[in-house]
C-alpha cells in the first residue's frame, strides 16, 4: 500500500458484490426458510405425514455437489455455471411454489439444491476475481457475514410470509429475486473464462472432470446427511446400518480415487497447509455453533419464555446486525494482525457469549438480559468467521479457488447437519416437555457449545500461526515494483505452490 493510499473500511461498490451477497442469501435462507412452512406443508400436501423430505432434500443435493460444481468451475470457467446455478434455482422455485403433491415438491427441491450449489461454489471464486488484496479480503468478509446473517434472519422472514401467504410463498419469493439476480448476472459477469479455463496449469488434465470422484462424493456425503437428519427418537434400524456403511464405503473411496486422479475434485494436498486444514476446521466449527446453537435458543425462546415465532426470531436480530458489522472488522484486522489471533479472539469472544448465556438463561429471564450476550455471541462470530473465508483463499493457488469455495460450503452444510444433530442429542439428555426442562436442555446446548468455541480458539492459534499463512498482495492499483532482493514471481505472492509444483515452493519461501 502507498503512503497517500487511506486504508479501506469497506470493498468497493461492484456489482458483482452486490450479485454474490444477493444470490447467496437467497440459497442460505431457502436452507432454513422452508422448515418455518413444514406443518403448512404437512397439512396441505402431505395429508399430515412429516414433510421433513422437503428439508432433507435441499440440503443432500447441496451439500453433494456443492464441491463438485466447484472444481468444475475452474477448469470451465465462473459465468456459465454461475449463470445456469442461478436460472436452475429460480425455475426450481417455480416449480415449487406449483407443487400438486410431497413427491412434486421433493424433485423440485432437489433441483433447487443443484441450482444452490452452482451458485455456494462460484461466490468467493467470483469476489478473488473481481478484488485483490486488502479489497478482496473485505470483500469476502462482507460476503460471509451476510451469508450468515441472512441465515439467522430466515426464521423471522419465513415466519412472517408462511403466517400471511401460505407455504407456497416462501417458495414464490425466489422467483422475482431469482430473476433480478440472474439479470444482473448477465451485465456484470465477465465473459472471459475463469482461473481455470483453457490456459490453466496442466492442459487438457486439467480440463477433465473426475466424473467418478464426484459420483463417489456424491454418494458419501448424500448418505451421511441423510443420517445425520434422522429422527433422533426413532430407534436404529437395519436401513441406518445400510446408510452408514455406504456413507463410509463411498468416502473411502473417494479418497483413493483422489489420489490417483490427473484432474481431482478435491486436492488432498491442500490439507498438508496447517493453515488451510485449520481454515476448513474453523468453518465445520462455526457452522455446528451457529446453527446448532441457534436451533435450540429458539426453542428455549419459544417454549422456555413462552414467545411468539416472530418475536423470537426479533430477539435473533442482535446476533445477525453484530455479524455483520464486527465481520468488516475482522476482514479488516488480518492486515494488520495474524490471522491466527483474529479468527482466535473471535471465537474466544463467541464462547464467552455462549457461556453468559448458559448462566442466564431461565424461564423467568427478562429479554433485555439477554441482549449483550447475544451480541457478544454475534461480534465473535463476525470477528472469526470472515477472515477465515479470507484465510483460505490467501493460502491457496489462484487455478484451485474454486475448488476451496466447494470445500468450504460443503463443510458449512456437514457443519449444520452435525450442529443439529449432536446439539440434539445434548438437548435430547437434559430437556423435556415444560418450559423448565426446555430450558435445562438449552443451557446445556450453551455449555457444550461455549467448549466448543474453546477448542475452535486452540485451532485457531495452533494452525493458522503467522509463519504459516503468507502476507498479502496489494490491490492492483496500489501495486508498485517489489524491491529486487524480494521480488515474487507474477501470480505466486499470495499463494501456496499447487500439487503440480511440489514441495519445494515451501523451503524457497521460507528462505525469504
Amino acid at each position: 500500500m502507498s503512503a497517500r493510499q487511506k486504508p479501506r473500511r469497506l470493498p468497493p461498490f461492484s456489482g458483482v458484490l452486490v450479485l454474490v451477497m444477493a444470490s447467496t442469501g437467497l440459497v442460505v435462507v431457502d436452507l432454513t426458510i422452508v422448515a418455518i412452512g413444514l406443518p403448512l406443508i404437512s397439512a396441505d400436501i402431505a395429508d399430515g405425514a412429516s414433510a421433513e423430505s422437503v428439508v432433507v432434500t435441499y440440503m443432500v443435493a447441496m451439500g453433494a455437489l456443492t464441491q463438485i460444481v466447484g472444481s468444475l468451475s475452474d477448469r470451465w470457467g465462473r459465468r456459465s455455471l454461475f449463470l445456469a446455478g442461478i436460472g436452475v434455482f429460480t425455475l426450481s422455485s417455480l416449480a415449487a411454489t406449483a407443487a400438486p403433491d410431497l413427491l412434486w415438491l421433493n424433485i423440485a427441491r432437489v433441483a433447487q439444491g443443484a441450482g444452490a450449489a452452482a451458485i455456494m461454489a462460484n461466490g468467493i471464486p467470483l469476489l478473488s476475481d473481481r478484488y485483490a488484496g486488502e479489497e478482496r479480503d473485505l470483500a469476502i468478509g462482507a460476503w460471509g457475514s451476510f451469508a450468515t446473517a441472512a441465515g439467522l434472519l430466515a426464521p423471522v422472514f419465513g415466519g412472517v410470509l408462511a403466517e400471511t401467504f401460505g407455504w407456497r410463498a416462501v417458495f414464490a419469493v425466489n422467483l422475482p429475486l431469482g430473476a433480478a439476480a440472474w439479470a444482473l448476472a448477465v451485465r456484470v459477469l465477465p465473459r472471459a473464462p475463469g482461473t481455470g479455463g483453457a490456459g490453466a496449469p496442466g492442459g487438457g488434465a486439467a480440463r477433465r472432470a473426475d466424473w467418478l470422484g464426484g459420483l463417489l462424493l456424491m454418494l458419501g456425503l448424500g448418505a451421511a446427511t441423510l443420517l445425520m437428519l434422522r429422527p433422533g427418537e426413532t430407534p436404529w434400524s437395519t436401513r441406518d446400518t445400510a446408510v452408514l456403511i455406504t456413507a463410509c464405503a463411498a468416502s473411502a473411496a473417494f479418497l483413493a480415487v483422489q489420489l490417483r486422479a490427473p484432474a481431482p475434485t478435491l486436492e488432498l494436498r491442500m490439507f498438508t497447509r496447517p493453515a488451510f486444514s485449520g481454515a476448513m476446521l474453523a468453518v465445520l466449527l462455526s457452522r455446528v455453533l451457529t446453527i446448532g446453537g441457534s436451533v435450540y435458543l429458539v426453542l428455549y425462546f419459544s417454549d422456555g419464555l413462552g414467545m411468539s415465532p416472530t418475536g423470537a426470531g426479533l430477539l435473533m436480530t442482535p446476533i445477525f446486525l453484530a455479524q455483520i458489522v464486527m465481520g468488516m472488522v475482522g476482514s479488516k484486522l488480518i492486515g494488520a494482525r495474524p490471522p491466527g489471533l483474529v479468527i482466535g479472539a473471535g471465537y474466544a469472544l463467541k464462547g464467552v457469549g455462549f457461556a453468559a448465556l448458559a448462566l442466564l438463561i431461565t424461564p423467568g429471564t427478562p429479554w433485555w438480559a439477554l441482549v449483550v450476550p447475544l451480541l457478544a455471541w454475534g461480534a465473535g462470530g463476525g470477528i472469526a468467521g470472515a477472515p477465515v473465508m479470507a484465510v483460505a483463499v490467501r493460502v491457496t493457488a489462484p487455478e484451485r479457488v474454486g475448488m476451496v469455495a466447494g470445500t468450504v460450503s460443503t463443510l458449512a452444510s456437514l457443519g449444520a447437519g452435525v450442529g443439529t444433530a449432536a446439539l440434539g442429542a445434548v438437548f435430547a439428555l437434559r430437556g423435556g416437555p415444560g418450559a423448565e426442562a426446555v430450558t435445562d436442555g438449552a443451557r446445556a446446548v450453551l455449555g457444550v457449545s461455549a467448549a466448543l468455541a474453546a477448542v475452535a480458539v486452540l485451532v485457531a492459534v495452533t494452525l493458522i500461526g503467522p509463519r504459516r499463512v503468507p502476507g498479502r498482495a496489494p490491490a492492483p492499483a496500489a501495486q508498485g515494483p517489489a524491491p529486487a532482493e524480494r521480488r515474487p514471481v507474477p501470480g505466486t505472492e499470495d499463494r501456496v505452490p499447487t500439487a503440480e509444483e511440489g514441495d519445494e515452493g515451501d523451503s524457497s519461501r521460507a528462505r525469504t
